[in-house]
């Protein structure tokens, strides 16, 4: 019989789901006896049911109220059901402590997670690591705080522009009101779905296969991080530094809104021999907090500094591997790391508001543009113009996701955010010459382009030559000031080799995992002596 005080910690010790398996034994799922399952199941009842509540409060009070169940005898009739619930749920949780304290396996896994809350150290982690269980109970293993040359180091940020008067303040004072109110309760869902506690509770399979899949057969290394902000960030490593030729370079991974590490884009990079590290959004699988901008991007800082501070990569090696709207963490922490590696942006979008304003009704324009710039303001070009570092984005030329016209390919965001970028590190070479033939180039297929160029003559090599000696003699910082003598056949031969150079395409919707023969570092231009100074003009 078990001992009262092993009973007593099981029925608060955290759910059990799995025992991974190694080279020797092969995983299996937990199994709880049917007098666990039973309180369990009473227990997560009771609190959902609670949660609704509290949502519904005002309209429960209403009810109660209306039937006379808050005059005295109601009340003593409420005292007398919370009462018995009260009972239900301690019998509950009684059964479910008797029930573990029985089960040599989940006795086995709580040895394990009592030593690693003692003491995490090797030893511990790598027997904790055995187990997939309720991430709210793993130890937290690195913190912001731990990295104090960095607890006051300034961070940039892109602020909107506010140019109203204090009067049209104080008129708008109403608006900016229901604006808070829509951004904290379906605005940040709407933007961010896979924070849903619903969407999450369907997912809970997929979720787990594609954590033991990255575990079992990827040797993959779970590890919880501790926010500036104080959230608790879940996070998966794939080690592949001597095992690949490119094992050497980490790639971390920025995910879409309804996107988790467990079912998202890492097998991308890990089957191109890549070490990679996936992270959850805040309020999304075992990250807590929600995806609000700050939040996001205090948790790709935490991410990033565990990479250089304790997986021991220099930035140097790190590449940012954003998809979707991923690409607002991937360019914020480009913006703020400029000596990574690149960034590779996946069907990304420029900026969130022309997106957000066509799903909703015009009347509702206002309302949609406050809350987006004051609230959940993912502009992500503003973020990346502010990177020096080589960029590579990645089109999907059937997206119906980021097109404010689903029956126009022409309207993808992602051509907006080459554009931009374009004309803003190169504005001699786009620029009212260059650019309409650009927009030809991004409406035609890929097998289209050579006729193009040919019409352009467009030639890499000279292209090269012309970039390479601009950076010989000047710099690769941008913007580069170079074209200022072109003719306009050499502007537009030039525009559309960047082009070409910065975005690639990928034939596909908006969520098909994208193939590891597509995924491929960011062109950048190195100063070389063995090219001479070109004369383009």
């Amino acid at each position: 019989m078990a001992s009262l005080r092993l009973i007593w910690q099981c029925m608060f010790s955290p759910k059990l789901y799995r025992m991974y398996g190694d080279g020797r034994l092969q995983g299996m799922s937990y199994e709880p006896s049917h007098l666990e399952k039973w309180g369990d199941r009473v227990i997560e009842s009771i609190s959902l049911m609670w949660g609704i509540s509290l949502y519904t409060s005002p309209f429960i009070a209403t009810f109660l109220y209306r039937r006379g169940y808050l005059l005295i005898d109601g009340v003593i009739s409420m005292v007398k059901v919370l009462t018995g619930v009260g009972v239900i749920i301690a019998a509950s949780y009684c059964m479910r402590g008797l029930a573990r304290s029985q089960n040599p396996m989940y006795i086995t896994f709580l040895t394990a997670l009592q030593a690693a809350r003692r003491d995490l150290n090797k030893d511990t982690k790598k027997a904790l690591a055995k187990y997939d269980f309720d991430f709210s109970a793993w130890p937290v293993e690195f913190k912001w705080s731990d990295i104090q040359s960095e607890e006051t180091l300034h961070r940039l940020c892109v602020e909107q522009q506010q140019t109203r008067s204090t009067f049209d303040r104080i008129v708008s004072l109403p608006l900016q009101l229901i604006c808070y109110v829509v951004a904290h309760t379906f605005g940040i869902k709407l933007a961010y779905p896979g924070s849903s506690s619903i969407l999450q509770m369907f997912l809970f399979e997929p979720l787990l296969q594609g954590r033991s899949k990255l575990v079992e057969e990827n040797d993959a290394v779970r590890y919880k991080l501790q926010t500036r902000d104080g959230n608790n960030i879940d996070t998966m490593f794939v080690d592949q530094r001597g095992k690949h030729l490119h094992g050497n370079t980490l790639v971390i991974c920025c995910e879409g809104n309804a996107g988790f590490y467990e079912i998202g884009i890492m097998v991308t990079p890990i089957e191109a021999g890549y070490s990679v590290f996936g992270w959850n959004h805040p309020g999304f699988g075992g990250s807590t907090g929600v995806p609000f901008p700050d939040q996001e991007t205090k948790g790709i800082d935490a991410v990033i500094q565990f990479a250089i501070n304790n997986l021991k990569f220099r930035a140097e090696n790190i590449v940012l591997f954003g998809w979707s709207i991923g690409g607002y963490s991937a360019s914020w922490a480009a913006m703020n790391y400029p000596e990574i590696k690149g960034v590779i942006l996946d069907a990304t979008f420029d900026d969130i508001l022309p997106l957000a304003l066509p799903i909703m009704p015009k009347s509702w324009g206002p309302l949609v543009r406050m809350t987006i710039r004051n609230y959940i303001n993912l502009n992500i070009y503003e973020q990346l113009s502010k990177y020096p570092g080589p960029i590579h984005l990645i089109r999907r030329t059937e997206d119906e996701i980021i097109c404010t016209d689903k029956s126009d390919s022409s309207s993808n965001r992602g051509n907006n955010l080459l554009l931009k970028l374009l004309k803003y590190r190169y504005p001699l070479i786009v620029d009212d010459e260059s650019l309409p033939v650009i927009h030809e180039w991004l409406r035609m297929d890929s097998e289209r382009y050579s006729s193009l160029w040919n019409k352009y003559n467009v030639s890499e090599d000279l292209c090269t030559a012309s970039l390479i000696s601009y950076v010989n003699d000047h710099s690769n910082s941008y913007p580069m000031l170079i074209g200022e003598n072109y003719n306009s056949e050499m502007k537009i031969s030039l525009s559309l080799f960047l082009a070409n150079k910065y975005m690639s395409n990928f034939k596909s919707s908006h969520c098909t995992p994208l193939p590891a023969n597509l995924f491929r570092l960011p062109w950048e231009v190195l100063p070389d002596i063995e090219y001479l100074k070109v004369d383009m003009s």
